[in-house]
């Protein structure tokens, strides 16, 4: 699936959104090793999420996760160990790795391994100094703010 969206006119009024247009142009081009094993991303709240993956069979030296700036990195292998003689061979229990993005100020909170699925909480949390805040104005910045005048007298 290729989109044809032409982003330019994105780019003439926005500054520093590089990453979320290289991110939506990327979007469809998942390889068939990143669609197995099954996973889901779940959001639990306004800055909570969760990402689920089956990973029966792999135990928990088996599977790694890796937090990188503005990625998480989940890999699982299994160690080469004796040749068996399978009859039937019907678990995948090939290596994987599945990357995903993250948005700034998402971290992970936990990582569990439960009935065969692999369970990453993650959060959001903006810093203080990153959030909005109202900002003065004034019109010569050599001055102080102009004073209100609060029922015929001046206030500070």
């Amino acid at each position: 699936m290729r989109s044809n969206v032409d982003f330019s006119p994105f780019y003439r009024s926005s500054i520093g959104f590089d990453r979320i247009f290289h991110l939506l142009e990327n979007a469809g081009h998942l390889q068939a090793s990143e669609k197995w094993p099954p996973y889901d991303i779940v959001k639990l709240g306004q800055d909570s999420y969760r990402i689920v993956i089956a990973v029966a069979g792999f135990a928990e030296v088996e599977l790694s996760i890796t937090h990188e700036p503005n990625m998480l990195v989940v890999n699982g292998a299994k160690p080469n160990g004796e040749e068996v003689q399978y009859l039937h061979h019907g678990l995948a229990l090939r290596p994987f790795t599945h990357r995903f993005e993250l948005a700034d100020h998402v971290s992970v909170t936990s990582a569990r391994l439960e009935n065969g699925l692999l369970v990453v909480d993650l959060k959001k949390e903006v810093p203080e100094e990153m959030k909005p805040r109202r900002i003065a104005i004034n019109a010569d910045p050599g001055t102080k703010p102009a004073r209100k005048r609060v029922e015929g007298s001046v206030a500070a």
